[in-house]
């Protein structure tokens, strides 16, 4: 699945107005997810947007304890009915805990990939051993895998695996949940730059091939800004001293 390099996580929004002026400003790919309790506000926003709705990607995730065959089916009527949509673009296994089961679950996305309600089934939070075992049962390619990615959090082995099997890598809380003005080599190279370090965050993800992210905005400002981070482009030497960064802060564990 071609994703754009900047869509917008939307935990936390509230408002369809962020939604509709997040499309004004030129994102296509929303995420949001059913225990975000906020697919109706993403539909509605969709709803307000002059943007055609075929131009944006949407995608949702079915929770952990809604993962039995049935359940996945009835949840994902659910969040379209919600999302005002008779399809979803991407359709994520959450997490792979509680209700999971692979031999079951996903067996259940493949068909709503197949009766075209998805276009695509996603993985959320999965290590590279639950990816393989997911390869070896669904019929339909692996579109996404959704995993936290952060100058903080650089999760081992699993950028190469979506690199192998020709999938994004979505980043999730990619600005270390308010965290980068802390990072000593990212403040250094924001300020090389007259950057900001939320904006060397974005960008030493965006240099990485096969990796997109979706950082939370509510306000023009901060949507904006977001976006314009496609253009900063850091120096090699910037980049592997990020990379390098000896600490593993997951912030959203399991």
């Amino acid at each position: 699945m071609q994703l754009p390099p900047i869509g917008l996580g939307t935990m936390g929004i509230d408002d369809p107005d962020v939604i509709a002026t997040a499309l004004e400003c030129g994102y296509r790919h929303l995420d949001t997810a059913q225990i975000y309790e906020n697919e109706a506000v993403v539909g509605e926003g969709l709803a307000r947007s002059t943007v055609p709705r075929e131009d944006a990607i949407v995608a949702t995730k079915v929770w952990a304890d809604s993962l039995a065959p049935e359940d996945v089916r009835r949840t994902a009527e659910e969040s379209l009915e919600r999302l005002g949509r008779e399809s979803v673009d991407l359709l994520y296994v959450h997490r792979p805990i509680e209700a999971y089961d692979p031999e079951r679950t996903l067996p259940a996305f493949d068909e709503l990939y197949d009766r075209g309600v998805i276009g695509g089934v996603g993985l959320s939070n999965f290590t590279v051993e639950e990816l393989e075992t997911a390869r070896t049962v669904l019929e339909a390619p692996i579109a996404a895998h959704q995993v936290e990615y952060h100058p903080l959090f650089q999760p081992e082995g699993l950028l190469s695996h979506a690199r192998e099997h020709s999938y994004p890598l979505v980043a999730y809380s990619p600005l270390a949940n308010g965290r980068a003005g802390g990072i000593d080599e990212v403040v250094a190279a924001a300020e090389r730059h007259d950057a900001t370090p939320e904006a060397v965050c974005l960008a030493w993800l965006a240099a990485k091939e096969g990796v997109v992210t979706i950082p939370k905005a509510s306000s023009r400002e901060h949507l904006e800004a977001n976006l314009e981070a496609r253009d900063l482009e850091l120096e090699p030497a910037e980049i592997d001293r990020i990379d390098g960064i000896d600490r593993t802060e997951e912030l959203f564990p399991e």
